[in-house]
């Protein structure tokens, strides 16, 4: 298959503290075309926003026939697709599980067929990591963050 028809996604979530104050960062590349999204969130945890990351950057690829290479530096979105942690989390109902809310949306645009995943390693020499890591990071320390409406933590009360 032709790069031209393969898109690259990369992702990467920050939080400072976590919970706390998050964000993510994400870099599209496709043939000479490249976009870079990030927001922020007021509170929020790092998982939450390494897996909104890829959410993000899915949902906003037009042609959902074309190939996706999804690189991520999160050992717990790679592993739960390709360790299929997620197959399993899905029969059970998403029991004792956390960010529900965000694994139900990333399976309604989750096609197994066309996003493959890569695990790359934070911090590195992954040029295009490091960018989504600086996007994540001064998203999450921007004067105007977002409420995280699916967040509960944990001493939150429910009415």
């Amino acid at each position: 298959m032709q790069n031209s028809q393969i898109i690259e996604l990369y992702t990467d979530g920050a939080c400072s503290g976590n919970p706390g104050p998050g964000g993510y960062g994400v870099v599209l590349k496709h043939g000479p075309h490249r976009k870079e999204l990030f927001a922020g969130f007021v509170k929020t945890t790092n998982n939450r926003m390494e897996l909104l990351a890829v959410i993000i950057g899915l949902e906003v690829i037009k042609n959902k026939e074309l190939l996706v290479h999804i690189y991520s530096d999160s050992k717990y979105v790679v592993d739960a697709i390709n360790l299929n942690w997620l197959v399993g989390w899905k029969k059970t109902g998403f029991k004792n599980k956390a960010n529900v809310d965000l694994w139900q949306r990333f399976l309604k645009i989750y096609n197994p067929n066309t996003h493959k995943f890569f695990w790359v390693k934070g911090h590195a020499s992954n040029v295009e990591n490091n960018r989504c890591d600086e996007l994540a990071v001064a998203a999450s320390k921007s004067l105007v963050l977002q409420a995280d409406n699916g967040f509960i933590n944990k001493g939150d009360k429910i009415f």
